[in-house]
């Protein structure tokens, strides 16, 4: 092509998720549609191209970029220069080229395309029954990467040399596995083994296909630890009820309910009620768990989700997966697959690592050696009002970034302890973190540790500053201090549940001010009491308390989390004084325990105040009889929520302080525990109390955001904190409050527990220290 007058340039720019999602080829293939000339490459900032043509082939090109890009990619800015003439002959795709310091977003692990499932499932295709193939439109990206720009030898199949066919493939532009990095086969690509567990056996008349003596050990009850995408799975046969409950006893799991992986969207239907959008997100290609409302006499063991409604239930999103769920007779369709872990340890991920610290839980171990080098559990959604709210957001979404819509200052926010996720920002972004999980051990902090540094040098980040809990005991703060203190970088605490609300804020691109409402189990408060009931006037740079939960003892500190009875004794202690009602749902409990209780709540030794939300649903389940010992976070709040009435509609009476008191305002539950003991001892059914507190609640907190309308004169209100997990309560407090005219913020994009606190602890941050910087710029 040769220079001429009607002959333009352009280099362009892209940036977002463009790479490893088929982008380049997609640029080939326009660039040749419109007759251009010049190259595209990938570098460490996205996407370079040059193209040269016609005037009007260029704005064609330029139109089709934005309107035609693949199906995985995500374009945040194009920028446009002008150039004069090249006289490029042809169109190429040139090697990618590494910028020191720049950075690009990274895809997510993506489920199986349709295109290759079926490949897998076609016995003339070469990659037929092969449980790693893949393509530009699908397979792991986050979980293998290990460096930036994305191509192979960064990856973990840097260890596998392609076959010509598939190295045929990786080099034909026109192929949909043109520089697919995970690209493989039979031939080249990773294996399956099946092992036993240490000093143990597998049945001599097993298949020798891994995948087919899988199946068959899964059949016969068997406990098998299978590596997928981003770490172990434990499964075993979800209809077995003997195999469940002897895969709860091996993982010290006693309540929790387990996720399962069924066949397809027809099994889960089978078990469950689905609706539409349940359904795109089943078959979405982030293939997250969807809690679904569960159908009776389902077949689904009991154990599998003791006392629930819903169950979680996920699709398979590797080919493994499919290949281990086909149909068969006497083959199990739905699978308990859930961690690789013990409980409260980071998901196992490497086979050594597995072989190991799973020995005592699996019968025997499916295992591939294709590395991990990343570890990534499975996200966790529900869906409300036709969209998503993330419950745990980890594979198929992280390390997608938030985008902030401002240009953010580089620093890394490190989270809390509970569904501990950290996040760094960067440009307008902010990477958060896949689900690291409770830091509550050495185990979980060296996970975290290894995690930080991956995300700071994926995204070449050094942090300007740390952001941290205020809560002096948290793994994460210590790790934020210690960090600070050795590199010299500004330390900047954010209180809990200012964090929240900020995390709503940061994800609808807000700033406030706005009524925050921050309902949680716990967070350290200023003034060293146990918030988690609370009312804020908040924007990104600060809040003002402006009301809260009426404090109450916490009887025995984190024994009255998992003995729930005792804050059933601590506010009936502060509803009716020294003489608590007979409850015959309390009547069993031991009698030396409450004396012991009666006297940490008479003296507040080893009691501390508590103005916890998930508190008050902990002593209100308690009191009904619905949940007096708690084995996982927040058990009692769910088993409330999955009773409650939905037909009921009355409320108990809960009277607000005046608006013109002083603030904090304190709200007094003393009626509604009156309320609920009331009626308890009316035997009124316990679902119909379960709704009366969840109606209670609603109301409470619409009449009590219209008298801080009044004084503050703010009529949008965030809702974040784990309480807002809870479906009912979410719906009645939303539709009161737009009803009386508020605007409303909710979760759609980080969760609103504490998986999603990292990212308003960096809002939090970000905006004070630019308040500092225009301080400073001004000579403040």
């Amino acid at each position: 092509m040769k220079p001429t007058q009607t002959i333009s340039r352009r280099r362009i720019h892209v940036r977002g998720v463009v790479q490893g999602v088929g982008f380049r080829p997609f640029i080939y293939h326009l660039a040749r549609r419109y007759d251009l000339g010049g190259w595209v490459c990938n570098t460490s900032s996205g996407v370079d191209i040059e193209v040269e043509g016609h005037p009007r082939a260029l704005d064609g090109f330029l139109h089709a970029l934005t309107t035609e890009a693949p199906p995985l990619a995500r374009i945040d800015a194009i920028d446009v220069q002008k150039l004069p003439p090249n006289g490029y002959p042809t169109f190429e795709i040139r090697h990618s080229r590494a910028q020191s310091g720049e950075f690009q977003p990274i895809s997510p692990d993506v489920a199986t395309c349709d295109a290759c499932l079926a490949e897998v499932m076609d016995p003339a295709d070469r990659r037929y029954r092969y449980p790693f193939t893949n393509c530009t439109h699908c397979g792991p990206r986050f979980t293998i990467i290990r460096d930036i720009p994305y191509d192979r030898p960064k990856t973990t199949m840097a260890a596998f040399t392609m076959c010509p066919e598939c190295q045929a493939e990786y080099d034909d532009p026109a192929d949909r596995r043109f520089h697919a990095q995970p690209n493989a086969c039979p031939v080249c690509g990773p294996q399956l083994s099946l092992v036993p567990t240490p000093g143990g056996d597998l049945p001599p008349d097993l298949p020798r296909d891994p995948i087919e003596a899988t199946r068959a050990l899964l059949a016969r009850g068997w406990i098998v630890a299978i590596k997928g995408l981003g770490g172990f799975h434990l499964a075993c046969d979800a209809r077995d009820e003997t195999a469940v409950q002897r895969l709860r006893t091996r993982k010290g799991r006693v309540g929790k309910p387990f996720a399962l992986m069924v066949r397809d969207l027809g099994v889960a239907r089978t078990l469950c009620y689905v609706n539409d959008d349940e359904a795109r997100l089943l078959e979405g290609k982030e293939r997250p768990i969807v809690l679904l409302r569960a159908r009776p006499e389902n077949g689904i063991a009991p154990s599998v989700a003791p006392r629930q409604r819903n169950l979680g239930i996920m699709l398979p999103y590797t080919p493994l997966h499919h290949l281990l769920l086909l149909s068969e007779a006497g083959i199990p369709n739905a699978l308990v697959m859930t961690s690789g872990n013990l409980s409260e340890e980071p998901i196992a991920y490497d086979n050594e690592e597995a072989l190991s610290r799973l020995a005592r839980l699996a019968d025997a171990f499916l295992l591939h050696n294709r590395d991990i080098y990343m570890r990534c559990d499975d996200s966790v959604v529900r869906v409300f009002q036709g969209a998503e709210l993330p419950i745990r957001r980890s594979r198929g979404y992280a390390p997608y970034p938030v985008h902030l819509g401002d240009e953010a200052i580089p620093l890394l926010a490190c989270g809390a302890e509970l569904k501990n996720t950290f996040c760094i920002t960067r440009g307008p972004y902010a990477f958060l973190s896949h689900h690291i999980g409770d830091m509550e051990n050495l185990e979980t902090l060296e996970a975290y540790r290894r995690a930080v540094t991956h995300f700071e040098r994926l995204f070449r980040v050094r942090p300007k500053a740390l952001a941290y809990d205020l809560h002096p005991d948290y793994l994460a703060t210590r790790y934020a201090l210690e960090r600070a203190e050795r590199e010299g970088l500004p330390a900047i605490g954010v209180q809990h549940h200012h964090a929240h609300i900020a995390a709503c804020l940061a994800e609808h691109q807000q700033s406030g001010p706005v009524i925050g409402v921050a309902f949680d189990g716990t967070g350290y408060g200023e003034d060293g009491a146990i918030w988690g009931g609370e009312f804020l006037i908040a924007d990104l740079h600060g809040y003002r308390r402006a009301a809260h939960l009426a404090y109450v003892p916490l009887p025995g500190g984190d024994a009255a989390v998992r003995h729930t009875y005792r804050m059933a004794w601590s506010h009936l202690h502060h509803a009716f004084g020294e003489s608590w009602p007979d409850l015959p749902t309390l009547r069993g409990l031991d009698p030396v325990e409450r004396r012991v209780v009666e006297r940490q709540i008479a003296t507040g030794l080893n009691a501390p105040p508590t103005s916890s939300m998930g508190r008050l649903f902990d002593a209100v389940s308690a009191l009904c009889g619905v949940c007096q010992e708690a084995t996982y976070e927040g058990q009692a709040a769910i088993e409330l929520e999955m009773l409650a009435d939905p037909e009921e509609e009355a409320t108990y009476e809960w009277p607000l302080p005046s608006a013109t008191e002083a603030m904090p305002w304190g709200i007094d539950p003393t009626p509604v525990i009156r309320g609920v003991v009331a009626d308890v001892l009316a035997h009124v059914p316990t679902p119909i109390i379960a709704a009366r507190f969840h109606n209670t609640l609603a109301q409470m907190i619409a009449e009590l955001c219209a008298r801080l309308r009044e004084v503050a004169g703010i009529d949008a209100v965030a809702l974040s904190g784990g309480v807002w997990q809870n479906i009912l309560l979410l719906k009645r407090t939303l539709a009161r409050l737009e009803s009386a005219g508020f605007t409303v913020y909710t979760h759609r994009l980080v969760p609103p527990n504490d998986g999603g606190l990292s990212l308003g602890q960096a809002a939090v941050a970000n905006a004070r220290l630019k308040s500092d910087e225009r301080r400073r710029a001004i000579g403040e």
